[in-house]
């Protein structure tokens, strides 16, 4: 048991990250009733659909699960009402500040929980009256920061004197232990769910990570400051090479318009955009969400019960 698991009502503390176009009611629900806290991901979806997979969701599961906001989605003030009035047991954010929703949403008894790329968001959202935060590392798939998780932990967790879940560059028990040596309550992990089978994604996404190595993921964006990790392919080098003639931050976003679904819901290997942080080298099979969170938090009890002095 940690502050995190008290607060929400799970069995593990373990948080399945929210994808855009990856996260929604099936491996929500399944990570939910295997003991963790499943979460939607809103994307750019309007909140018709996000109601709809509330709905959905709660038909497969009545254990607590969550919603995440992407702040910069034109829709998210109609999203925040929403999410609100269906009273949802968490929300996580991303890409922006939560500080005018907090009130809304705690006023509806919602757990609110950032996603914070440094110390000072951080220390904002604690002001703005979150209930803990998600200091995820530039290790993570998708839309990133700067700082390595193993950097960024430590001092959230120095800053706010609210819970902190560790993210990004986490995928088995070896992840956890280390997030929880560091100090935190709780851990996300994103990729290693798109390898379950309860993850409603085209075949060819899940292949992609199986079969990833070490370096098989690359960051594109950072010159146009929209920096997002995915898997190397065809239309990472097309990113490239806009970068290296210093394309226009337009040039380069009209590349990736439509190329997460591409990826999702087409399977395209040369087209899509396949998000995946750096530890889809460590997955090597297609396993149900259950299976992956028993294991990973046995693997994390058995090194955190070995662990004795250092010297």
């Amino acid at each position: 048991m940690t502050k995190i698991t008290d607060m929400i009502g799970i069995k593990y503390p373990i948080f399945q990250g929210g994808m855009a176009w990856v996260a929604d009611h099936h491996i929500a629900a399944a990570v939910s009733n295997a003991g963790g806290l499943g979460i939607i991901g809103c994307g750019g979806a309007d909140e018709n659909w996000i109601r709809d997979q509330i709905h959905k969701c709660r038909e497969l599961t009545d254990k607590p699960f969550g919603v995440n906001v992407m702040l910069m989605n034109p829709r998210a003030p109609q999203i925040a009402e929403v999410l609100a009035e269906e009273k949802v047991a968490v929300v996580t954010t991303g890409a922006g500040s939560a500080g005018k929703f907090i009130p809304m949403w705690k006023e509806a008894g919602i757990i609110v929980v950032p996603v914070v790329p440094s110390v000072a968001m951080a220390k904002k959202m604690e002001k703005d009256g979150a209930d803990a935060v998600i200091a995820e590392g530039t290790e993570s798939g998708g839309h990133v920061g700067e700082l390595t998780t193993m950097c960024l932990v430590p001092q959230v967790i120095d800053a706010v004197s609210i819970p902190v879940i560790a993210a990004g560059g986490i995928a088995d028990g070896r992840g956890v232990a280390a997030a929880f040596a560091m100090g935190a309550e709780a851990v996300q992990c994103g990729t290693v769910f798109c390898a379950s089978e309860e993850v409603n994604i085209h075949q060819n996404y899940k292949d992609m990570i199986i079969k990833a190595k070490d370096r098989s993921t690359q960051v594109t964006g950072r010159k146009a400051g929209a920096p997002v990790r995915q898997i190397k392919n065809q239309l990472t080098k097309k990113f490239q090479e806009l970068e290296d003639r210093n394309a226009s931050f337009e040039e380069i976003e009209s590349l990736g318009v439509g190329a997460l679904r591409r990826a999702v819901v087409d399977g395209d290997l040369d087209n899509g955009t396949f998000m995946a942080g750096q530890i889809a080298g460590m997955i090597t099979e297609i396993k149900p969400a259950k299976q992956i969170i028993e294991e990973m938090f046995e693997q994390a009890n058995k090194i955190l019960s070995a662990a004795g002095p250092v010297c």
